[in-house]
């Protein structure tokens, strides 16, 4: 290469190089926190259950489940974690914006490094005409190096990244409430599934009292003391009481299927519900250590929000980058020949900067701008409302445990003096006292009196669950071998080339994006 060629070079380098170093400018808004007004202010203390530190052991809501204490419940709970599909698909989703962000990273580098080359056999025949005829053939040879870099004059490229990688962490806090969402409803359903079983067992013990007053009036009927009333209405109530059961069983197999669906099986029979049933269990008063507002915006749908605003903010910037022009780094290295002994090989060699600019769009960028920031709002005003809907679940559950806990202590009771009137009934009855209308009557008030007694044990454990769910409990930070399972990771990677991103740990980022004013303050 010959000096002026060499000074040209360095002349364009140097060019570039202040191009670039002068490309600090990023457009757009920096991500802002969502403003929630009244959530500072809200000081609702759960109806009672915010305690203080030193009222009870702190309750680990990451398995809340297990104040429970059921065995079997832990055990579907850990399935469900290994084998549900939707959990599986959240994770999937973290692997998928695992690569977005991998693309955009990559435009910070040249965007276009292309290797060129072609060969070609060239055959002409000349016939006719005053020149004499003539048949020639040659090889003709190419190859190339092209270069193309567009600097990121204007940011597009950082917001690029800045969206990707809040839409990353979204995904990871999605795949975080997935769980949340998972262990409410498996255990919502088991101990649905254990309350159908009390229902059906209650059932079949009052059919069993009211069959044995149906033998009693029969016989009393055979011997000729009363008439046929009494008869038919024993064996009126036996058989309405038995016509509930089938109903029973058969919400207890779509429960079971409910569970055999969320566990990632086909419908059929469930081992670990099998054995004896089951009580409801008896649950201590609930004591919270945070106040709500904190475990609000710690809930994992909440993050997830806040992630999704992030990297919306990002796209305004890249929308407004067009409207200016871009700047690119050109650059070619070529080389061409053919096989005919009088002809030379040629080389060469460019670089240079480039500008592209929109002059006339006709509105498009401008309208392009608004979509995403309209786009960016609709994703504030859903933050808000999420933490509205989060707020109205954790109150809506507080109370329910509260008033269900209440109304437990009254059915107790309750259920004690239908039984103590049903054995009056029958005494009084058998001893000539009363008429049968009496026996019926207890009979029926014991019933339903077990029935809501029981419905209502099984609306205070959903409504524990409820309150769990509501607080953001349930989830763990899933280890990268933990999102698929390992088959499904080793199907992946025989199919295309995941690299290490099946393997790499997950990155420990923040818990929720950094507001620009925080970050430079830690700065």
């Amino acid at each position: 290469m010959s000096l002026t060629s060499w000074g040209h070079l360095k002349g364009a380098a140097l060019l570039c190089m202040g191009l670039a170093l002068s490309g600090c400018t990023t457009l757009g808004p920096d991500y802002q926190e969502p403003e929630v007004g009244w959530l500072d202010e809200w000081e609702t203390a759960l109806y009672g259950q915010l305690g203080m530190p030193e009222a009870q052991s702190e309750i680990d809501l990451r398995f809340w489940w297990q104040l429970f204490d059921d065995p079997a419940l832990n055990q579907l709970i850990e399935l469900a974690k290994q084998k549900n599909p939707s959990l599986r698909i959240a994770g999937l989703r973290i692997l998928e914006s695992r690569a977005q962000l991998g693309i955009a990273g990559s435009t910070l580098y040249p965007q276009v490094q292309q290797i060129v080359g072609a060969v070609d056999y060239v055959n002409t025949k000349q016939r006719g005409g005053d020149l004499p005829s003539d048949d020639q053939s040659f090889g003709s040879y190419q190859a190339g190096f092209n270069l193309g870099w567009e600097l990121d004059f204007w940011g597009r490229f950082r917001r690029g990244i800045e969206s990707a990688d809040a839409a990353f962490f979204a995904s990871i806090a999605n795949q975080q409430d997935v769980q949340v969402l998972l262990t409410a409803q498996v255990a919502d359903l088991y101990y649905a599934y254990r309350t159908i079983e009390l229902q059906i067992e209650i059932a079949r013990e009052n059919a069993a009292i009211q069959k044995r007053s149906y033998e009693i009036t029969e016989r009393i009927f055979n011997s000729g003391e009363q008439g046929e009333l009494d008869l038919q209405q024993a064996r009126t109530q036996y058989l309405s009481t038995l016509s509930t059961i089938p109903e029973l069983q058969i919400t207890l197999i779509q429960i079971r299927n409910a569970l055999t669906t969320l566990l990632g099986r086909p419908p059929g029979e469930m081992p670990e519900l099998a054995g004896d049933t089951r009580k409801l269990p008896s649950v201590d008063p609930l004591v919270i250590r945070d106040i709500p507002a904190k475990l609000v915006l710690r809930r994992p749908d909440i993050r997830a929000a806040a992630w999704q605003v992030a990297a919306q903010s990002a796209q305004i910037g890249i929308a407004e980058a067009d409207f200016y022009p871009t700047i690119t780094l050109v650059g070619s290295i070529g080389w061409s020949g053919n096989s005919l002994s009088a002809s030379p090989s040629t080389g060469g060699f460019t670089v240079g900067p480039g500008v592209s600019w929109n002059i006339f769009d006709y509105g498009r960028i401008g309208n392009n701008v608004r979509i995403q920031d309209a786009r960016l709002q609709q994703l504030i005003e859903q933050y808000q409302s999420g933490v509205l809907q989060a707020a109205r679940e954790i109150d809506d559950a507080a109370i329910s445990v509260v008033k269900t806990a209440e109304q437990q202590q009254v059915l107790d009771e309750s259920v004690q003096s239908a039984r103590r009137s049903l054995d009056l009934a029958n005494r009084r009855y058998q001893e000539g006292y009363s008429d049968f209308q009496r026996v019926l009557d207890a009979q029926r008030s014991l019933f339903s009196q077990a029935e809501r007694q029981l419905n209502t044990q099984g609306n205070h454990v959903s409504a524990i669950i409820a309150l769990y769910k509501a607080l953001g409990g349930g989830w763990t930070a899933s280890p990268i071998e933990q999102l698929i399972p390992k088959k499904l990771a080793n199907t992946m990677q025989e199919r295309s080339d995941w690299g290490n991103l099946l393997s790499e740990p997950l990155p420990t980022g923040p818990a929720r994006p950094i507001p620009a004013s925080e970050a430079n303050r830690n700065e």
